[in-house]
């Protein structure tokens, strides 16, 4: 039975801090970012029905701007592909 539960403070997959780190790079790359751009990624829980148990989410955070993308899969899971596909839009508390 899967309770929807995800615990935050389970040990991550060996690999999950490499993984970010191409997932920033291909933002970057994707996106011709600066280096002096900041990119988050973040895995969260995700609660919206229908929506696998857990959710990518990547910030590029500007001085001027701060935009973001909901991967509707875990971290391990993104490929490049779904960054260049990914669609970029502000998060809510900025709207």
């Amino acid at each position: 039975m899967n309770s929807g539960f995800v615990n935050p403070l389970k040990r991550r997959a060996p690999g999950l801090v490499d993984q970010a780190r191409s997932i920033k790079q291909w933002t970057r790359e994707s996106l011709s970012l600066t280096e002096d751009t900041v990119v988050s990624v973040n895995e969260l829980a995700c609660h919206v029905p229908g929506c696998p148990p857990q959710e990518t989410v990547i910030l590029v955070i500007r001085p001027s701007e701060t935009v973001q993308a909901s991967i509707h899969k875990a971290m391990a899971d993104v490929a490049e592909a779904d960054i260049q596909s990914a669609t970029w839009s502000r998060p809510l508390a900025q709207r």
